[in-house]
């Protein structure tokens, strides 16, 4: 990483905080013991950014994107610590079929679990547990269901 890199990922944050109403410029305006109280980081951390003096750690920028209501991974590509190819957007891969496929469809559970790498000893625990969080009105398809789905669609 370059003194550049550092330079234009602290100005960004900075518009972002002064964006999101943190008095960041005058000394005692409070703003960086303000999101860093928020954020549940030290205000050391946030002053090295500031100050252009070093990178935020992970849990850090991970920390700070919540406060300032950016995704972590606008944060990450920003900061130069990965690129947008490193890091592929999750809504590409629901958005566009795979190759070959006649048609674009929501991934099952099951899929996205092996995509996550989900142990098949907890892949039914797991899809337990993200249906809880899915909106009434998405289908959390299974496997199964949708293989029942097709069974029935060819016998009928």
């Amino acid at each position: 990483m370059t003194s550049q890199d550092l330079d234009a990922f602290a100005a960004w944050v900075e518009d972002l905080m002064r964006d999101r109403g943190y008095d960041i410029d005058s000394p005692r305006g409070g703003g960086k013991s303000r999101i860093a109280d928020e954020a549940g980081v030290h205000r050391a951390a946030v002053t090295r950014l500031l100050q252009r003096q070093s990178m935020p750690d992970l849990e850090t920028t991970r920390r700070l994107a919540r406060v300032l209501g950016v995704p972590v991974r606008d944060m990450l590509i920003r900061s130069g610590r990965l690129t947008a190819e490193e890091l592929a957007d999750p809504h590409d891969y629901l958005a566009s079929p795979a190759p070959g496929a006649e048609f674009a469809r929501r991934p099952t559970l099951e899929e996205v679990a092996d995509l996550l790498g989900v142990p098949a000893d907890r892949r039914e625990m797991f899809v337990r547990v993200v249906e809880q969080f899915l909106p009434n009105d998405v289908p959390a398809a299974t496997d199964r269901e949708q293989h029942e789905d097709a069974r029935l669609l060819v016998t009928d």
